[in-house]
């Protein structure tokens, strides 16, 4: 399925060795000098099922949470989420501890899925697209395409991104068939009602959202963020 942290794309999209890539929107929140192309996101607008903190005790009574660094928009967005409950777990790197009454982990991508399937009696999931949805009663979203400012035909590339989508989109039965890794029920559930696929309104207003709690939490500077779309 493939659905992880773009961390390698984020540094190669910075340092210009990209023009164009599908990243994580708090690279767009670091760093907004790109362009976004307009109705194209992975996101969600309720239970995301992929980005979950694992734990075994009640989510307020965590002194620990394990995450890892790269995975910039997850471990963002669990900050903002835990401030809102007025909880301050201490965040350390993942690990291989075991997770306990007071130590839990953030997965996101493959991970969460395979773990969550894996051990599904063992631990209770928070999802963090559901929760978000409870604060927010917005979709949030996880990835963008953007564009370098210097880029020529952005317009073109654009549509080209839309297009592929909704061919995609319309061949989702096909491309679940050839799904290898996860179970085909699960992989129609998951596409068909866990993510979204669209950066219109709503999701404009939820990455809104999103950019004023990190601006609170001081995890980006406050600047009047404007987004630029083709």
């Amino acid at each position: 399925m493939h659905f992880d942290h773009p961390s390698v794309l984020c540094e190669r999209l910075a340092s210009g060795e990209l023009d164009v890539a599908l990243v994580s929107s708090f690279e767009f929140l670091r760093n907004p000098i790109y362009r976004i192309v307009d109705n194209i996101s992975i996101s969600s607008a309720g239970p995301v099922y992929s980005v979950v903190v694992a734990h075994s005790g009640d989510i307020s009574e965590l002194d620990e949470i394990e995450l890892d660094p790269a995975a910039k928009t997850s471990g963002n967005l669990l900050r903002c989420l835990l401030a809102k409950l007025d909880l301050a777990p201490r965040f350390i790197r993942a690990s291989t501890s075991r997770i306990t009454g007071r130590r839990a982990r953030l997965l996101i991508g493959d991970q969460a899925i395979r773990f969550r399937q894996k051990h599904l009696d063992e631990f209770h999931f928070w999802d963090l697209g559901e929760q978000w949805n409870k604060l927010a009663d917005l979709p949030f979203v996880y990835a963008l395409w953007l564009v370098r400012p210097e880029v020529i035909d952005v317009e073109l590339i654009a549509s080209c991104l839309r297009a592929l989508r909704d061919k995609n989109l319309a061949n989702i039965e096909s491309l679940i068939a050839e799904e290898k890794d996860f179970d085909h029920d699960f992989c129609s559930r998951y596409y068909r009602e866990n993510l979204r696929f669209s950066f219109g309104k709503r999701e404009r207003e939820g990455l809104k959202v999103f950019e004023k709690l990190c601006e609170r939490h001081e995890l980006i500077p406050k600047r009047d963020l404007k987004f630029e779309l083709v």
